[in-house]
């Protein structure tokens, strides 16, 4: 299998993954599916470049392919563009991404330092209750045993 880099590389496999994200966009399913003389009349290119193209995508994951009679139906698979995404994450600091990631665990550090609280009260609280009955039965059981002594 060719390196997603090498894939996405290629202007021509780059137009075809747009061609192929935006039917998935009007789709609004995720899929969206195109027959191979949709995207030659999206991108202006011959059947064959197309067709090249399609299956250097087919091959590295990023398209698949549903056959019905003579006709090829695509459709984008953006789960090996993580790889991508993975690797340019650390190049993207202070960008926007990486504000709104940093965002989200700060919320979710304080929203888990607001539980933490919560919990530790209640512990404490259930603690102290526990306490206090065991020391007030313990009282009573000693009082009891004091009046059965002879």
């Amino acid at each position: 299998m060719a390196d997603i880099f090498d894939v996405v590389a290629d202007s021509t496999r780059r137009e075809i993954l747009g061609v192929l994200r935006e039917r998935a966009e009007v789709a609004g399913d995720g899929v969206g599916e195109l027959s191979v003389s949709d995207i030659v009349a999206a991108l202006g290119l011959s059947q064959p470049t197309v067709s090249k193209h399609l299956k250097v995508l087919r091959e590295a994951g990023l398209a698949q392919v549903r056959e019905e009679g003579q006709h090829r139906y695509y459709h984008l698979v953006a789960e090996p563009l993580e790889h991508i995404e993975d690797w340019l994450y650390p190049f993207l600091a202070g960008s926007d991404a990486q504000r709104v990631t940093e965002l989200a665990l700060q919320t979710l550090k304080d929203e888990q330092r607001a539980f933490a609280e919560k919990l530790g009260k209640a512990y404490a609280e259930t603690a102290h209750q526990v306490r206090s009955t065991t020391q007030r039965a313990s009282t009573a059981v000693k009082g009891a045993t004091q009046k059965l002594k002879p």
